[in-house]
């Protein structure tokens, strides 16, 4: 790598102890000396040969065999010396006697002493010089680039053949000429990956320094091996291009091909077998059974249709992609392609689902009518059971349940009026997918088949509706039967209310003959009250036993009811008598002693029978006596009006009045008295 004072290059020849190999040493130099571009060479070698570890006859032969080498190349020869060997006087004796011979000069130096002819920087380290030189790393890079230049230059005239041979001849010739030579014995994306290293290494060390910092100079043969790379590379890059093209035409005229074949096996497959297998299904079935196993045939051909369908969706990308190219030449033919694919696709698919669609209306259909003949079902049932409810609100929940059942049967004959039109319509457009066969016979059953099952839902459930109506007049005779019987308890029930009003709220006799007398007019209001409440009752109960006549039935609760109406009526009438009775004698007690005591006492003579007086105490004693006697019903029972302590309240009112009575009786027997003695 190193060049003396002239610029020319200098080689260094390493001698060592073993035997060195003229033969060897001959065919290095001759590759050696083939590196350097001829500009290089004309401008001489200055050889050193190291014989510092060699004997002076070995260094001899390989100067002399410099001459049979290079002997127009060299200029000088420095043979560097061991310090104690070889005679001075007769090695430089020698070589001075050989030099016109020899046509260079040859110098004998010691190793410290070369750098008068060269200087350091050009030198490596083992003379004494500066110089950088790693002779591995020149070797294997070396290797790489005589690897790559040879791959290379074989990939080239590979490429150049295949290249050149897809442009010459007729199609057929060129498509025979690219299966012959389609393939290049080595991967060109390899080959260009090492020669862009190789490069990249070249360029890397033409600019980086060394470790000690000082600039370094490439050799000559990396120099030169650089536009040598570079050249190849473009000549490489220019073939593969034209490879990848005549590939990639190939392989688009392959895909064309077998896309071709593909399509024709799809639209084959649908028009012949496919087809047949949809010509042959066109029954909806008779029962929800049937459907299904219909419905299930119709998925098994589903099935095979969606591999078909699967290769299509495949295809149309593929004719997608090629159309996205833009390959004029070619576009015709797969628009051409595409559209017969997707016509006779989408004709089978709509086939497809026409039937799906077909099928699932039959299933439905079967399956509201189902449905609507259970619950027809179990509608007659309830209407077979007699009706033996427990009470009102049990015959109104049955009622309920069975005008709900009755509801939900009307709705559920609507849906499949609806449904076996909807299915209806879907027949008489079934002749257009019928690839001209007559299907007017299975369309034909079809159809009577769908009427029937209607026709028949319509009987039944006009049957249901007729039963229906007279079980509902039953039930609500029932209803009115339960409701005159409550009615009725409830009467008693009041009325027993208004007896315990009478006998616990009812216990004023009042304070004086008008409130009295009010009292007395409220408490016949009362008891038309109780007296409405007991002609309602038996109203209620004569209307129980007319509905269990027209029922057939016996109530269950009429013959307790009416006693205890007749007992609680009874118990009240006598304790009202006993009441009016009371507030008569109270009215008659404090009219008479109003009467007495309002008058004037200067008129005596309205007072001259004592009578009155004994009257009215006797009317209070009676009265008093009745508020102490309870009042005593059929039974033997006995009932007193209000607490003892209400009794006693009244009956102090009266005594009240009595003592009032009585001190006017002796006021006015008072004047009797004084007028015999006067």
């Amino acid at each position: 790598g190193g060049k003396d004072r002239r610029s020319g290059l200098i080689l260094t020849i390493p001698l060592c102890l073993e035997q060195t190999s003229m033969d060897e040493l001959s065919v290095t130099l001759d590759y050696l000396l083939s590196i350097p571009s001829e500009k290089c060479k004309a401008r001489g070698f200055t050889v050193i040969v190291d014989g510092r570890k060699s004997q002076w006859n070995v260094v001899k032969t390989v100067v002399l065999m410099l001459q049979n080498v290079v002997p127009a190349e060299v200029s000088l020869v420095c043979v560097v010396k061991p310090d104690e060997f070889w005679d001075k006087k007769v090695t430089h004796f020698c070589f001075w006697k050989e030099k016109d011979r020899l046509g260079f000069e040859v110098i004998l130096v010691s190793a410290n002493k070369l750098t008068r002819y060269i200087e350091p920087c050009q030198l490596t380290e083992d003379f004494g010089g500066t110089l950088t030189y790693d002779h591995m790393d020149w070797l294997n890079k070396r290797l790489v680039f005589e690897k790559f230049t040879k791959e290379s230059t074989s990939l080239l005239d590979e490429l150049a053949l295949i290249n050149n041979g897809s442009d010459k001849g007729t199609q057929q010739e060129k498509e025979r000429s690219i299966d012959l030579n389609f393939l290049p014995s080595v991967d060109p994306e390899t080959v260009l990956q090492t020669g862009h290293e190789l490069l990249s290494e070249l360029q890397q060390r033409r600019f980086n320094g060394s470790d000690g910092g000082v600039s370094w100079s490439p050799m000559d043969d990396e120099l030169l091996a650089q536009p040598q790379v570079m050249k190849l590379l473009d000549s490489l890059r220019e073939q593969y291009t034209r490879y990848q093209e005549v590939c990639r035409q190939r392989s688009k005229r392959t895909q064309l091909e077998e896309i071709q074949q593909k399509v024709m096996q799809v639209v084959n497959w649908l028009e012949g077998p496919g087809s047949e297998q949809l010509r042959t299904q066109w029954g909806i079935g008779d029962s929800i059974r049937a459907s299904q196993a219909l419905q299930q045939k119709h998925e098994e051909i589903e099935s095979q249709h969606s591999e078909w369908f699967a290769v299509y969706v495949e295809l149309n990308q593929q004719i997608a992609a090629l159309l996205n190219a833009g390959d004029e030449e070619d576009l015709v033919e797969l628009k051409a392609l595409q559209q017969q694919l997707s016509d006779v696709c989408y004709r089978q698919a709509s086939q497809l689902e026409f039937r799906q669609n077909l099928l699932q209306a039959a299933l439905e259909f079967h399956s509201v009518a189902q449905d609507l003949s259970q619950q027809l079902d179990g509608l007659l049932g309830m209407l077979c059971v007699d009706v033996a409810p427990t009470d009102g609100a049990s015959i109104q929940q049955t009622l309920k349940l069975l005008e709900e059942k009755l509801k939900s049967v009307d709705l559920g004959l609507q849906g499949l009026r609806e449904k076996g039109q909807s299915l209806l319509d879907q027949i008489s457009n079934q002749a257009s997918w019928a690839y001209g066969k007559d299907v007017t016979i299975e369309n034909k059953e079809n159809v009577d088949h769908i009427q029937g099952v209607m026709e028949d839902m319509q009987l039944r459930k006009q049957r249901c509706e007729d039963m229906v109506d007279v079980r509902r007049l039953k039930m609500l005779q029932m209803v009115q039967l339960f409701k005159c019987e409550e009615d009725a308890a409830q009467a008693v029930e009041w009325l027993s209310e208004l007896l315990d009003a009478l006998l616990k709220t009812h216990i004023r006799l009042g304070d004086d003959a008008q409130e009295t007398k009010v009292l007395l007019e409220k408490h016949r209001k009362f008891v038309d009250v109780a007296q409405s409440t007991y002609d309602y009752g038996r109203q209620l109960l004569q209307a129980t036993v007319v509905l269990c006549q027209s029922l057939r039935c016996t109530s269950r609760s009429s013959g307790d009811t009416l006693p205890r109406l007749n007992r609680v009526w009874k118990q009240f009438t006598i304790t009202s008598e006993e009441r009016v009775h009371r507030l008569e004698t109270a009215v008659a007690f404090h009219s008479s002693a109003e009467k007495i005591l309002q008058e004037c006492p200067e008129q005596p003579e309205a007072f001259n029978e004592m009578e009155q007086f004994d009257e009215i105490e006797a009317v209070g004693k009676s009265l008093l006596d009745r508020l102490t006697v309870p009042v005593v019903y059929p039974d033997g029972s006995e009932q007193y009006f209000g607490s003892p302590s209400d009794m006693a309240s009244a009956a102090e009112h009266i005594r009240e009045k009595m003592k009032l009575v009585s001190l006017k009786k002796q006021q006015l027997r008072q004047p009797e008295a004084t007028t015999p003695e006067s």
